[in-house]
């Protein structure tokens, strides 16, 4: 019984490290968790104190509540071990360097498209002064002005977001999961199954086949077939 006992103490305490682990990580505060879980701020320090244990339910709600795996907690790593980034923070000169890169991007585009500042003025009715400013990068444009600058100059503002570093990774990171669940759910169960991993490199290779070598495949399997 003791034994036990010990097992349960140990695994509580195991717990709190890794809820405070998954936090810290996170960058969330103890009040922020605690509602997130439905219980008090003084429960849940006792939880991340390894005194009391969560229920299945509240881990489950807290995992949600910190995008993290639930099965993180049957595990014995650690999230900040992994190096994995906390909340993005810009720095000032992250910042700059962005407002620098589309402001290269707006004035390429216009020099392409033959327009002057004062033709881009009298279409958007922003003065081209302020025009030049934001394409030399001197100045952060306005979320509403950007969007007329690059309507007329046929800029799909997709392209103007980040492709790389953190932002970057995590936007395809986001999109991706979120292509992957727009797939009906027998093909994303399909997916999942580790068996299947030979179809779909099966699926990919023939994919980047013309269309000659396909009819050639479905001929050579007709003829397998009868």
């Amino acid at each position: 019984m003791k034994t036990i006992q010990q097992a349960t103490q140990l695994r509580t305490r195991k717990l709190g490290l890794l809820i405070y682990d998954a936090r810290i990580s996170r960058n969330r505060s103890v009040e922020q968790c605690a509602r997130a879980m439905g219980i008090t701020p003084a429960q849940y320090e006792q939880i991340e104190a390894g005194l009391l244990a969560p229920s299945l339910p509240q881990l489950e709600a807290f995992a949600y509540y910190l995008d993290i795996p639930l099965e993180h907690f049957w595990s014995a790593q650690s999230l900040l071990g992994q190096g994995l980034q906390e909340p993005f923070e810009q720095s000032p000169a992250y910042v700059a360097l962005r407002h620098k890169i589309i402001g290269a991007r707006l004035r390429m585009t216009r020099q392409t498209l033959n327009l002057t500042l004062q033709q881009m003025e009298e279409k958007t009715a922003i003065p081209k002064e302020r025009i030049e400013s934001y394409e030399l990068g001197e100045k952060a444009i306005p979320l509403p002005e950007l969007e007329i600058l690059t309507d007329h100059l046929q800029i799909r503002m997709e392209e103007l977001f980040e492709q790389r570093g953190p932002i970057g990774q995590w936007r395809a990171e986001r999109i991706a999961i979120q292509r992957f669940m727009e797939l009906p759910e027998d093909v994303r169960e399909f997916i999942c199954k580790p068996v299947n991993l030979p179809y779909l490199k099966l699926a990919m290779r023939l994919s980047e086949l013309s269309v000659e070598k396909l009819r050639a495949v479905a001929e050579g399997l007709l003829e397998i077939t009868y």
